[in-house]
This record gives C-alpha cells, structure tokens and sequence, in this order.
C-alpha cells in the first residue's frame, strides 16, 4: 500500500491574522512551508461567516501553490458559488452551525440526498473531485456512494475524544466503514481532532489515502516552527 498523505489544514493561521485584523500572518506563507516540509497538499474551510478564511485566501492558494487545494464548504448557495468561480482540485462537504468552535459530527448524507445531489454534480461539472465528510456509520457511506462521491473523509472527532475500550471500539467502526466505503467504489480520507499522540492508531485503516489535518499542527508549530511541526507528523504516518 502506498504511503499515506497528509494534506494540512491551515485555517488556525487565518485565525490568528483575523484576530488582529491585520494582513499577516500570511495564509499563502504558511501552504508554502507546509509544502516546503513535504505535504501533499493544503486544507481550508471557508465558512458562511468567513471567521477565519476569506474569499481571496481560497483564489490565491488556487493559483499559487504547488500540490492540491482542499476546500472544505457547507452546502451553502454562496460558498458554492465561490468553489464553482475558484475550482479547487477537491471540495469536502461538511457540516455546519454559526455557533460551533469547530465542525462537529459528520455530514447527514443520508438525510440530505435531495439538497447534496445537485451540489455535487455541479462541483464535479468543473473538474473538483468531491469528498463527504462522514460519521462512521453504513446508512452515511451508503448515501455517499449513491451520491457520486468520489471520497468520504472519516470523521475522527469521536475516536480522538475516547480513550480505552471505547476507542478501540470506535476505532473498529472507523475500520469498518473504510472496507464499506472501499466496496463501495469510494476513496478514503480522514481527519478531525488527530494529534501526534493518537494518530497511531488510526493508520491501521485500510485503504487510507489521505488524513486532514490542522489544529495540531498549527498548535505544535508555536513551539517548532510550521515546517518542523509538519515533518514531526509526516515521520509519524511512515
């Protein structure tokens, strides 16, 4: 099996800049050294509210990098508007609620065919592979492939909150899903809450193409610096 990927998610750099807002810390500097310590490729979520990345993040790392842009988006008229103008390799559907810190808990594919359908076929209409980002469960991997989904993005948040039995447990339906999604025809990703003590495991997933993450690597590269932090994961997932 080939090598697992990491694509780095760098919405906690926007963060930071929007905090102040001031014009740095730059996002395009920082998918430049995440590239630069051998990423495959760069994440970010542009959110209804834009709290952390904003339009022109997305159009400039679509023209200036040199490995994939990941797009993460709600299924939402005005962010998909912005996906079909900018055409990132990839978009990753995800949930979303104003209040939340962070994305909790995975798409309802299942319960949303209706409203999905047309946003993935739209995104696959200019050439963005399009991935959901899912809770571990049949009824979800089942929707994503009759979808048309190219990939589902496992969501790790439950695994990486467990400790125990109840991890293992949770890491037995992650496992599971991935052979589902596999038969299914989909590729896989994951990603949500992983850290350079709990990503172990999660390397036992068969079929595992890519892991997405940010937070804390992003967290790590305070104390390292964004390259080192980035190495320290990739030496992690050989």
């Amino acid at each position: 099996m080939d090598a697992i990927r990491l694509g780095v998610n760098i919405d906690h750099v926007a963060t930071l800049r929007q905090a102040r807002g001031t014009t740095y810390p730059s996002v395009l500097a920082a998918a430049l050294a995440c590239e630069r310590a051998g990423a495959h490729g760069i994440t970010v979520h542009l959110r209804e509210d834009r709290r952390h990345i904003q339009d022109d993040d997305v159009r400039l790392l679509r023209h200036s990098i040199a490995t994939r842009l990941n797009l993460e988006m709600a299924n939402s008229k005005d962010v998909l508007a912005r996906a079909l103008e900018v055409k990132p390799h990839e978009v990753c559907l995800v949930p979303e609620r104003r209040a939340e810190l962070t994305t909790e808990g995975g798409l309802d594919a299942d319960g949303q065919r209706s409203t999905l359908r047309d946003t993935v076929a739209a995104l696959q209409g200019v050439g963005t592979v399009v991935s959901l980002f899912v809770d571990p469960e049949p009824r979800q991997i089942a929707a994503a492939a009759e979808l048309g989904a190219e990939y589902v993005e496992l969501h790790t948040g439950a695994y990486c909150r467990y400790a125990g039995a109840a991890a293992e447990g949770e890491l037995r339906r992650l496992m599971d899903a991935a052979e589902q999604a596999h038969a299914a025809g989909l590729g896989v990703n994951a990603g949500h809450g992983l850290t350079l003590e709990n990503v172990g495991p999660i390397l036992r997933l068969p079929w595992l193409d890519t892991l997405n993450i940010g937070h804390s690597i992003v967290a790590h590269a305070i104390f390292v610096g964004l390259e080192a932090a980035v190495r320290a994961m990739l030496a992690k997932l050989k």
